[in-house]
C-alpha cells in the first residue's frame, strides 16, 4: 500500500511534469513525433511559394487557374513507454535532492512523455518489465492517465529482479499492431545482448531510448573497502573498490544503441530529466 508520503510524491511528480512540459518542450514533442501522415482538407487558389507538387490539375483546368490542395495532418499517435523496473533501477547516490535514485528519475522521464502526449491528444501506454513483462496499461486518451502512468512507475513492485529488455521487445513487437512511437527508459546495462532485436523494431516504430544513469556507477574508485550487493541476485560481498572492474560505460551504450537505429539520450539522476528530454527533442527535430 503506497504512504501517505508516497502520495504526496506521486502528486509532487504529477505536478511537476505538467509544468515542466508545458513550460519547456510541449512544441518540441509535437516537432518531432509527427503524425501518420496527412489528410486532404480543401482545395484553394495557388499562390505563389505554394508547392507545385500539391497543383490540383482537375480544378485548375475547371477554373482556368491554379488551384492547390491543402493538406492537415494526422495528428494523433500511440506512444508507448517500456519502463525498466528491475532492482538495478532503485541504486542512485542521491541526485540534486539527495533522494533522487535511477527509479524515481525514471518516473519524472516517463510521466513527461505521458503528459506532453496527452496534451497532444495521443494515445499513451505503459509497459513496465524486468526479465519479463511486470505490467501492461493499454494506450488511451484520458486526462488522468498520465498520473496513473507516473504512479504504477513508482509505485510497482516488481515481482522479479534481474532485467531482459529481449522479452521486452519481442512483447513489444506483438501488441504494436500499427506504427508508434516506443520510448524506452532503462539504464541498458544488457543493451548489447539486444541490438539486433532494437534494430528490428526501429525499423517498424520511431524508437528513443532513455539511458538512465548515476555518477557513482562509474566513480567507485578509492572507497576502499566496500560490502556490495548485487541489486538482481541479493548476493553480498567484500572487495575492494580499486579492483573493480566497471559496467559497460555510458558512451559504449549509446553507441549500441545508435547502431541500431535508436535516438538516444543519457540522463543522470544529477541532471534535470526535463532539460534533457527537451534537448533530445531538438536533436530528433534537427534529424528530420
Amino acid at each position: 500500500m503506497l504512504t501517505p508520503e508516497d502520495l504526496r510524491q506521486i502528486r509532487r511528480l504529477s505536478l511537476q511534469a505538467g509544468r515542466r512540459v508545458d513550460g519547456l518542450f510541449a512544441g518540441g514533442y509535437r516537432s518531432a513525433f509527427r503524425g501518420r501522415g496527412m489528410e486532404f482538407e480543401e482545395v484553394r487558389p495557388y499562390v505563389p511559394g505554394d508547392d507545385v507538387r500539391h497543383i490540383d490539375w482537375n480544378v485548375t483546368a475547371r477554373a482556368s487557374a491554379p488551384h492547390v490542395k491543402e493538406f492537415k495532418e494526422e495528428r494523433e499517435l500511440t506512444l508507448l513507454l517500456a519502463v525498466d523496473v528491475s532492482a538495478s533501477m532503485r541504486f542512485g547516490s542521491g541526485g540534486q535532492d539527495g533522494r533522487t535514485d535511477k527509479r524515481l528519475q525514471s518516473a519524472r522521464i516517463a510521466g513527461a512523455l505521458a503528459c506532453a502526449a496527452t496534451r497532444n491528444n495521443d494515445r499513451v501506454g505503459l509497459l513496465a518489465y524486468t526479465d519479463r513483462v511486470e505490467l501492461l496499461l493499454p494506450p488511451r486518451k484520458s486526462r488522468g492517465h498520465a498520473w496513473t502512468v507516473i504512479r504504477e512507475v513508482f509505485e510497482h513492485r516488481p515481482k522479479r529482479v534481474r532485467t531482459d529488455l529481449g522479452d521486452a521487445l519481442e512483447h513489444m513487437g506483438r501488441v504494436l499492431k500499427r506504427r508508434a512511437v516506443v520510448c524506452i527508459v532503462s539504464d541498458f546495462l544488457d543493451v548489447e545482448d539486444h541490438a539486433r532485436a532494437l534494430g528490428a523494431l526501429a525499423s517498424r516504430h520511431r524508437v528513443s531510448a532513455f539511458v538512465v544513469t548515476d555518477p557513482l556507477e562509474e566513480a567507485v574508485e578509492g572507497l576502499g573497502l566496500l560490502v556490495l550487493e548485487d541489486a538482481e541476485t541479493g548476493e553480498r560481498r567484500l572487495v575492494d573498490a580499486s579492483r573493480l572492474t566497471p559496467g559497460r560505460p555510458v558512451q559504449e551504450r549509446l553507441e549500441v544503441l545508435a547502431s541500431a537505429g535508436v535516438h538516444r539520450t543519457s540522463i543522470s539522476t544529477g541532471e534535470d530529466p526535463f532539460r534533457a528530454l527537451q534537448g533530445h527533442f531538438r536533436r530528433m527535430e534537427r534529424l528530420r
